[in-house]
Formats: C-alpha cells, sequence, structure tokens
C-alpha cells in the first residue's frame, strides 16, 4: 500500500492548543499537486479552521527538493486528448478544486505558514501566495512557469503578480524567471528567510508557544517567532532589485509587439537575464497574449472573481492546441520542441483570446459561491 500523498499531524501546545501540520508526501514527484493531494487538503483546513482549539496550521513538504513544483499536468494530458474542444469534466474538477484551495489559503482564519524551500513552481506558488507567513530559504526557486506549457500564471497569479514592485510580474510571466528568497520576499510573495537546517528550531518553538486562539495576536507571536529562527541569517542578492531598471524597460508600455520585441531583442551578460529572455522566446505565443489580457482584465477584481476568471481560462487553455502540446513536450515525449499554434505572436488574434476567455458551461459550485 503507498504511502498517503499528504501527511496529517498536530503540534500539542501549551495551554490545550496544537498547531495543524499538513505535508505534501510525494517527493519523487517533487510534491507536485495532485488531485488527490488538493481533496485532502481542503476539508482539513476547514476543519482545523472550525476547531477552536487548533491556533494555525503549517504547510510543508517532504523530501530536500521541492515545496511543490507545480500541477500534476499528466494527470490531465489524456483527458485532454480525448474531450478536445468539448467540455472535460476532468479539466473542470482539477482547476476547480485546485482554485478553490488557493482561496480558502487567502482568506483562512487562523495563522498560515507555508514552508517554502526548494523548488516553488506553478501550482506550488498558488499554495503558497496565500498563506499569513510564508519561509523562504537559501534554496527556493520561485518561478511562473506556464509560458513554456501553454498556459498561463494562474492559481491566482492574476491576481498576486500584479500586485508584485512595479511591473515585475508582467516580465516574471513573460520569462519564467526563478526567483531567489531575496527576490520573493522584495516582491511580496515571501515573508520571511529562514535557513532550512533550523526548521526543527521553528517546529520545536510552535510546540512551546502558548497560543491564545486569536488570529491577530497569534500572528504576531508567529512573525516574532519567525524573526527570531531566522536572525543573523542573510539571504543571497535579489537578482530582480539589481537589475529592475532593465525590467520596466522591457515590459514597459501597452503594446504588447514591442514588449516582445525588447525582451527578443535583449542581449546581456547576466545569465538570469539572458535565460528570461530566451524562455519567451521559445514560449507559446497564444500565453503571451492570454497573459496579457489577464493582467488587464484581472485588475480591480475581487480575488474570487480573479479565481472565476482563470477557471475559464484554464478550460480555454484545455480547449486549445497549445496546453496540450506544451505538456506533450515537456513531461510526455520529452523532446522540449513544442509546435505551438499559431506559432507566432502576431497571428493570435483578439477571436482567439476571447475564446480562451469566454465561459464553457456553469461555473462550479465551488467557485460560484466563493466570497
Amino acid at each position: 500500500m503507498s504511502d498517503p500523498v499528504v501527511l496529517f499531524r498536530e503540534l500539542g501546545a501549551p495551554g490545550g492548543r496544537r498547531f495543524g501540520v499538513a505535508t505534501l508526501n510525494a517527493p519523487a514527484a517533487l510534491n507536485a499537486l495532485s488531485a488527490g493531494m488538493v481533496r485532502l487538503l481542503t476539508p482539513r483546513l476547514r476543519a482545523w479552521a472550525a476547531d477552536p482549539n487548533v491556533a494555525g496550521v503549517l504547510l510543508d513538504a517532504a523530501g530536500d527538493k521541492a515545496f511543490c513544483a507545480g500541477g500534476d499536468l499528466r494527470q490531465l494530458y489524456q483527458s485532454i486528448r480525448e474531450h478536445g474542444a468539448e467540455r472535460n469534466p476532468d479539466a473542470e474538477a482539477f482547476f476547480s478544486e485546485e482554485y478553490e484551495l488557493d482561496h480558502l489559503i487567502h482568506t483562512y482564519p487562523k495563522p498560515l505558514l507555508v514552508w517554502g524551500h526548494g523548488i516553488v513552481m506553478g501550482g506550488g506558488v498558488g499554495l503558497m501566495a496565500g498563506g499569513s507567513h510564508r519561509v523562504v530559504t537559501e534554496r527556493t526557486r520561485l518561478a511562473m512557469p506556464e509560458i513554456g506549457i501553454g498556459l498561463f500564471p494562474d492559481v491566482g497569479g492574476s491576481w498576486f503578480l500584479p500586485r508584485m514592485p512595479g511591473r515585475t510580474g508582467l516580465f516574471l510571466a513573460f520569462t519564467a524567471a526563478p526567483l531567489n528568497a531575496a527576490d520573493a520576499i522584495h516582491g511580496h510573495l515571501a515573508d520571511a528567510f529562514v535557513p532550512h537546517d533550523r526548521k526543527p528550531q521553528v517546529l520545536a518553538a510552535l510546540a512551546a508557544t502558548a497560543w491564545v486562539g486569536e488570529r491577530v495576536r497569534d500572528g504576531a507571536t508567529l512573525t516574532a517567532l519567525l524573526a527570531a529562527a531566522g536572525e543573523g541569517a542573510v539571504p543571497p542578492d535579489s537578482l530582480v532589485r539589481r537589475h529592475t531598471t532593465t525590467i520596466e524597460g522591457l515590459v514597459a508600455g501597452d503594446d504588447l509587439a514591442a514588449i516582445a520585441a525588447r525582451l527578443r531583442g535583449l542581449h546581456s551578460d547576466d545569465p538570469w537575464l539572458q535565460a528570461g529572455v530566451a524562455s519567451f522566446a521559445k514560449g507559446s505565443p497564444t500565453s503571451a497574449a492570454l497573459s496579457w489580457a489577464l493582467w488587464h482584465r484581472a485588475r480591480g477584481l475581487a480575488l474570487a472573481d480573479v479565481f472565476r476568471l482563470e477557471y475559464h481560462a484554464a478550460l480555454g487553455c484545455c480547449a486549445h492546441a497549445d496546453f496540450v502540446e506544451g505538456i506533450r513536450a515537456l513531461l510526455i515525449d520529452k523532446d522540449r520542441q513544442p509546435r505551438w499554434q499559431p506559432a507566432t505572436l502576431d497571428a493570435v488574434t483578439a477571436d482567439l483570446i476571447d475564446d480562451h476567455l469566454r465561459p464553457r458551461g456553469d461555473l462550479p459550485a465551488r467557485l460560484a459561491h466563493l466570497t
């Protein structure tokens, strides 16, 4: 019998209160977020939220390489191939359940600590972004690489990327550039830097603290606890800060074609920048145009409405060619030679993007009822 894909336990603390711990448990798959994980996490988080004796939650992952390297897209691949442009019940369930979980984390009524060690990509960022206390370590590598698979920065990316400084979030959406710990903190995607080898110290402190069962007070206590754990530790230099002027210049303005030309035309001695623009050049033109559309359409929307918009866009990607082709090239055949349709940005029409964003059936109740 295989081990459960999420492990749950509780840390007892003075005064009778407890701290819940949920551990993603698929280290061989870099803890890629599966439907099975989501279906375990959501009810347990709700139960802990309702339990007055649970003061808060820690979400972490097994293994030393990754918190979560994204969604488990292999599960989707076959169903997308089978359904094509028709309605896809598997995709509807996967995205609606994932986004429901992400929204729950964003709106959680208790302190929710996310330990973002190692690779944190795509669906992993979705789990982390909404936490009240988000820890990064010396090995954190955080990215939204969806342009390389014909998707878009989903899991709330249309909400949190525009809330990063300047247009950093747009640059990340186009280039899949990875962020280190200092970048994540600078970009409001993380709160505290704590070396990974101090995690046992944090766990011991969680179990030794007299939590009071009040979110604001317990949140302040947790903030102080993490600050003590990270005292004296210095994160790596922020690459985003170093290249802010270049980044802002590349993605400035309201003309996507001009932005694309600047990205393709950049020649830099910096490997981080050059890798990012190379990813853009190799990425799906439709994904770039869809990310651009969502960057504008999601502005001013409430968080719940952003997840509803992204749900329609995700199903639109399932109904068109690039998403299944991107999964094939990266994960199935692994040739890393996707054949995008259309192949160039100037061939992506407004009608194509509108068709990605149109509703395909009614919203599932779990998303329709989000507030």
